[in-house]
């Protein structure tokens, strides 16, 4: 059962009293597990521990919700994330999150995410309470930016209903079985949702009934051996012959299409090697091209070093570049993201009308007992 103080409840009332709502939030029935002392979980507890410590508030047994640096910067400082610039998104109303943010099936060298468990056992969480409960999660997560003074109280607000989902946090999202379901939820509840996959799964692509209002894939190699060095697929010596599939399935999805090249100096930025991303691009035919420097931060560390971190200026020079073999132009750069946007006219993400509204009682998430990090 939600226990909701009347405060929350108050700030959480539908606006709109005659809108149909959405099904009462699911009750969820989990076994006892006497070996953990708690509810069974699916996750890595080591690895739980750790996204724990960073700041994720885990949803369900593979899940997760983090505020993301730009959602605290829109609230503090009125900055915006690149995707404002680019796309119309307003940072404050981005729920970033994933529904498997503990499983992928690769292991790129420039992922600065904690690294995932070396299994693809899910077990795979209704839509409808992914949904609630990252919502949930999210106000959980912003609950300290109420009472802070530099927070205007109107943007606060707004940051409560989510606009946007960054389906994009960690691990591979189309490892979830009920994706389609999980964004068509999102739609009808009037949220965008931006999809960042690895590409390897097509047929996952191909047979989602809901496609995401963007899709994001990540072109991050320009050949099979970049690919298989810098990616590093963990089970399937196939996965590039499967990223080709995909690269080639782009066109006849009706969405929205972004390739994003994510570029580490000395490792994928030669002239050969642009060449070659422009002639995947020009396959792909996606409306935008991301060119964004690699960061040296977090996990990555232990697989590159600083000299892979491009310059904003190196972003550019890849991009102007690219942008003539693929018959495109460079519309937009973020200085502070080392991000240049490709393509031929920048035209801002659609929001859904909705159609469901969140229950009064959704409420908000309680605090979450940690688990002891694990020393190894």
């Amino acid at each position: 059962m939600l226990l909701i103080t009347p405060i929350w409840t108050a700030l959480f009332k539908n606006k709109n009293p005659e809108a149909q709502l959405s099904e009462p939030l699911p009750t969820v029935h989990q076994q006892w597990n006497p070996a953990t002392g708690g509810i069974t979980m699916g996750m890595d507890p080591a690895l739980k521990a750790k996204l724990q410590k960073q700041r994720y508030h885990i949803v369900g047994e593979h899940g997760g919700v983090k505020t993301c640096h730009w959602t605290k910067e829109s609230l503090l400082r009125d900055r915006a994330c690149y995707k404002g610039t680019f796309y119309g998104v307003k940072s404050h109303t981005c729920m970033q999150m994933s529904p498997v943010v503990d499983q992928c099936n690769l292991a790129c060298t420039y992922c600065w995410r904690e690294p995932h468990m070396d299994t693809l056992e899910l077990t795979d969480q209704d839509p409808l309470e992914l949904l609630y409960e990252s919502v949930r999660a999210q106000r959980r997560l912003l609950s300290g930016f109420g009472g802070n003074d530099k927070v205007p109280r109107e943007k606060f607000l707004e940051a409560q209903d989510p606009k946007h989902v960054a389906i994009s946090l960690n691990g591979e999202p189309t490892l979830y079985t009920r994706l389609g379901e999980y964004m068509d939820l999102c739609h009808k509840h009037g949220m965008t949702t931006m999809l960042v996959t690895n590409g390897t799964l097509p047929k996952v692509l191909e047979n989602l009934e809901t496609l995401p209002t963007q899709l994001y894939v990540s072109v991050d190699a320009p050949n099979k051996q970049v690919f298989d060095d810098v990616c590093r697929p963990k089970w399937n010596s196939g996965a590039w012959d499967q990223f080709e599939k995909t690269i080639d399935l782009l066109p006849s999805l009706d969405t929205r299409i972004v390739c994003r090249h994510t570029l580490m100096k000395g490792v994928n930025m030669s002239s050969t090697h642009i060449k070659e991303f422009a002639e995947l691009d020009n396959r792909a035919d996606p409306d935008f091209i991301e060119a964004k420097g690699y960061v040296y931060v977090g996990h990555s560390r232990e697989n590159l070093s600083m000299e892979n971190m491009p310059s904003h200026d190196d972003i550019l020079s890849f991009s102007n570049e690219l942008a003539p073999q693929v018959n495109r132009e460079v519309l937009s750069e973020s200085r502070p993201s080392r991000v240049a946007l490709i393509g031929r006219e920048i035209v801002p993400i659609p929001i859904p009308e909705a159609e469901l509204y969140f229950p009064e009682d959704l409420g908000i998430a309680p605090p979450v007992k940690k688990l002891p990090l694990v020393q190894s």
